[in-house]
C-alpha cells in the first residue's frame, strides 16, 4: 500500500524524477524479487537502465514494497549521501539529489522536508521552455557520459583480454613453429634411416634368395641320395625283419617247451598274497586319516589298467574320504568296495585295498568283492607302510598302480617304481559303465 502523503513519482519535478530513476537503476540488480517488467532491464548497464527502463522503473515504484526494497539498497550503496539527507533537515546544494533521496528513504518528517525541497526546486527551475529543454538535455548528457565511461571501461577490459590472448597465441605460434622445425628435422632423419633400411633389406633379400637357391639344390641332391639309400636298404631291412621274427618264434616255442618239460603248474600265489598273509589278523579292522586331495585323470587310470598283469593298490580311506567325506568310516568302506566290484570285474585287474588301522585294536569284518583283496594295517603301523610293502614285494618290471592323494606316500611309492594316480582318478571311473 502506498503512503497517502507521498506524491507519485510521475508528479515529481522532471529533474527529481530523473534522479530517483537514476538512483534506483544503480541498485536494481540487487533487488529481489524483481517485477517481471524489470528483469530484463536489470541486465543492462546503469546508464542504459535509466535511459531504456526509466518508465518501467517509475511504474514499479508505485508499489510501496518495491520502493522500500529500493530505499534499503540505496541507503546501503550511497551511505554518505543518505546519512546527510536523514540527519540534516536543511536543504543542501543539490536540491534534485536531496528531493530524490527524501522521496525514496522517507526519514522522519520527510514529507515537510520534501515539500520545502520541491518548492526550492520549482523556484530554481527555468521558466522558459528553452531552459527546461536545456536541463533535460543536460540530464541526458549526464546519462550518456556515464554510459560512455562504462563502455570505455568495458572496451579497455576487453582490449586487455585481447592483448593477453594475442600474446598467448603468439607464444603458442612460436612454440608450434619450433615444433614444426623439429618435426621436419626428425622427418628428414627418419627418411634417411628408411632409405638405409630399404637398401639393407634389398641386400639381405638378395643374399637370402641366393642362399635359398643353394639350399634347394642341396635338398634336391639329398632327396635323390635318400631315395637311393631307401632302395638299397629295403632288401636288408626285409631280411632283418625275417630274422627277428624267426628269433621271436624260436623263443616262444622254447618257453612253451620248457614249461611242458618242467611240468610247471598254473600260478596260484601272487607277491601281494605273501604280504597279506604276514599282515593277516582275522576278524579285525580300523579307521584312519585322509590325505591332501588333488585332481587326477580317470583316462590315465583307464589306460594303466589296460596294461597286462597290472596290480592296483588303493589307499582305502584316502579315496573314500575324497568321494564321500560326510559318511561314516563304515559306510565309506562299503561304498568303496561296492564301487570297485564292477570295475574289477570289467578289467580283471588284481586289486588290493589297504585301510589304515594303526590306532585301533578292533576291526570289523569287511565283505570283499570277488577279485578284491582287503587289508587293514596292524596296530601301530600306518597304511602307507603297508602299501610300500606291497609295492616292494612286486618284481621289477611289473606294472604297479597306487591310488592315493597323499604326497608323502606318492613320493615313496613312485621312488619304488610304482605308478601313482590321484584319488579323483579312481572315483571318476566309478561313474563310467
Amino acid at each position: 500500500m502506498s503512503d497517502p502523503d507521498a506524491p507519485p513519482v510521475q508528479d515529481l519535478p522532471e529533474v527529481v524524477r530523473l534522479r530517483v530513476v537514476t538512483l534506483v537503476s544503480e541498485v536494481l540488480p540487487g533487488l529481489t524479487p524483481l517485477p517481471a517488467s524489470l528483469r530484463k532491464v536489470a541486465a543492462f548497464t546503469p546508464a542504459r537502465r535509466a535511459r531504456a527502463g526509466g518508465a518501467s522503473i517509475g511504474s514499479a515504484l508505485a508499489d510501496e514494497s518495491f520502493r522500500e526494497r529500493a530505499a534499503t539498497q540505496v541507503r546501503a550503496r550511497f551511505a554518505d549521501r543518505a546519512s546527510a539527507v536523514e540527519s540534516d533537515p536543511a536543504p543542501g546544494a543539490d536540491l534534485a539529489d536531496r528531493g530524490a533521496l527524501l522521496w525514496l528513504l522517507r526519514p522522519q518528517d520527510w514529507a515537510a522536508q520534501l515539500s520545502d525541497t520541491l518548492a526550492q526546486v520549482a523556484l530554481q527551475a527555468p521558466q522558459e521552455p528553452l531552459d527546461r529543454e536545456v536541463l533535460r538535455l543536460r540530464a541526458r548528457v549526464e546519462l550518456a557520459e556515464t554510459s560512455l565511461r562504462e563502455v570505455r571501461a568495458e572496451h579497455r577490459a576487453k582490449s586487455q583480454e585481447l592483448r593477453a590472448e594475442i600474446s598467448t597465441l603468439r607464444s603458442k605460434l612460436a612454440d608450434a613453429r619450433g615444433a614444426a622445425r623439429e618435426a621436419r628435422a626428425e622427418l628428414e632423419i627418419v627418411a634417411a634411416s628408411r632409405d638405409q633400411a630399404e637398401a639393407a633389406v634389398e641386400r639381405a633379400a638378395g643374399r637370402t634368395e641366393t642362399e635359398v637357391r643353394r639350399l634347394r639344390a642341396q635338398v634336391d641332391q639329398l632327396s635323390a641320395e635318400l631315395q637311393a639309400l631307401r632302395r638299397e636298404s629295403k632288401g636288408g631291412r626285409d631280411e632283418a625283419t625275417v630274422r627277428s621274427r624267426l628269433l621271436l618264434d624260436t623263443l616262444l616255442e622254447a618257453a612253451t617247451g620248457l614249461r611242458r618239460e618242467l611240468a610247471l603248474p598254473p600260478l596260484s600265489q601272487l607277491p601281494a598274497d605273501a604280504v597279506q598273509a604276514q599282515l593277516a589278523d582275522p576278524g579285525v579292522s580300523t579307521s584312519g586319516v585322509a590325505g591332501t586331495l588333488e585332481p587326477g585323470s580317470p583316462a590315465l587310470l583307464e589306460h594303466l589298467l589296460a596294461l597286462p598283469r597290472v596290480h592296483l593298490i588303493v589307499d582305502g580311506y584316502n579315496v573314500s574320504k575324497t568321494a564321500w567325506p560326510t559318511l561314516s568310516l563304515e559306510a565309506q568302506r562299503t561304498r568303496l568296495l561296492a564301487a570297485l566290484a564292477p570295475m574289477v570285474a570289467r578289467t580283471g585287474t588284481e586289486t588290493t585295498v589297504v585301510f589304515d588301522a594303526h590306532s585301533s585294536t578292533s576291526r570289523p569284518v569287511a565283505s570283499a568283492p570277488r577279485g578284491v583283496r582287503v587289508v587293514f594295517s596292524p596296530v601301530g603301523v600306518i597304511a602307507d607302510q603297508v602299501i610300500a610293502e606291497f609295492v616292494s614285494a612286486e618284481p621289477v618290471g611289473r606294472v604297479v598302480v597306487v591310488v592315493t592323494s597323499d604326497q608323502a606316500l606318492s613320493a615313496t611309492t613312485r621312488q619304488a617304481g610304482a605308478r601313482v594316480v590321484w584319488a579323483t582318478a579312481l572315483t571318476g571311473l566309478f561313474s563310467r559303465p
